[in-house]
């Protein structure tokens, strides 16, 4: 099978915590970053922008995607301009929708068009991926990022149309297809095999990379022991 060195997607890590992100800044393999102000406040972020600039400093040259934080398209395209001024590898995060169900597609097409590089997030349809698309088709270099994980999280396989969006973004080579909120390793390798561009993952699935290619019957035998152990320091008897 493929090791990591062999996989020609990009993997972004995706997360909040500056110890863990410089932790992985460190491999070679890591291409990038993301985050959103869930994980930032999960990770008990205070100010928004002061982390922003600190994880700037520190990770000066691989690309960090950075949302904005209003429901308002006018305060969202004001926020975009300050994220951007941020840093030249900056991608600012649009969703792809706010909360009361209003596309974002002018505001995409005006932001990609006056050279904001805009990561599109939070799409689950084709038909979102489509419109998405032709706001940014020959704009400034974008992401779109379609969250693969919470569709098979409804039960649906998104294998099949993450395939059907890299197709449509096989015309508009400024903007680089995200497989985001993967659920589990094999996702990597999924989105691999599709020719996704692009993969975020949380340190829980990073943590499993050294995994890859691991003899099964070896693992077979750790699983045991571990079972094995844990029934004798828990004292358990029959």
């Amino acid at each position: 099978m493929k090791t990591i060195n062999d996989l020609k997607i990009k993997i972004f890590a995706d997360g909040a915590d500056k110890v863990s992100m410089l932790e992985i800044y460190a491999k070679s393999y890591i291409k990038g970053f993301t985050t959103n102000p869930t994980l930032m406040r999960k990770a008990g972020v205070v100010d928004y922008r002061a982390f922003a600039k600190d994880i700037l400093q520190a990770i000066p040259d691989r690309p960090i995607s950075f949302e904005v934080l209003s429901n308002e398209f006018a305060e969202m395209e004001q926020q975009a301009f300050e994220i951007a001024s941020w840093g030249k590898l900056v991608y600012v995060k649009i969703p792809v929708t706010n909360t009361l169900r209003e596309p974002s597609y002018v505001l995409i097409k005006k932001l990609s068009h006056a050279g904001i590089k805009v990561n599109v997030t939070a799409l689950m349809t084709l038909e979102q991926v489509r419109n998405v698309v032709e706001c940014v088709a020959d704009g400034a270099p974008c992401y779109v990022s379609v969250f693969a994980g919470r569709i098979a999280d409804t039960g649906r396989d998104p294998v099949s149309l993450m395939a059907a969006a890299v197709e449509l973004l096989s015309l508009t080579p400024n903007a680089e297809l995200v497989w985001a909120s993967p659920r589990e390793l094999l996702n990597i390798f999924q989105a691999d095999g599709i020719g996704c561009h692009i993969i975020t993952v949380t340190n829980d699935i990073l943590m499993k990379l050294d995994l890859i290619g691991k003899d099964l019957g070896d693992f077979s035998i750790e699983t045991v022991k571990m079972f094995c152990d844990d029934a004798h320091k828990a004292g358990y008897k029959l």
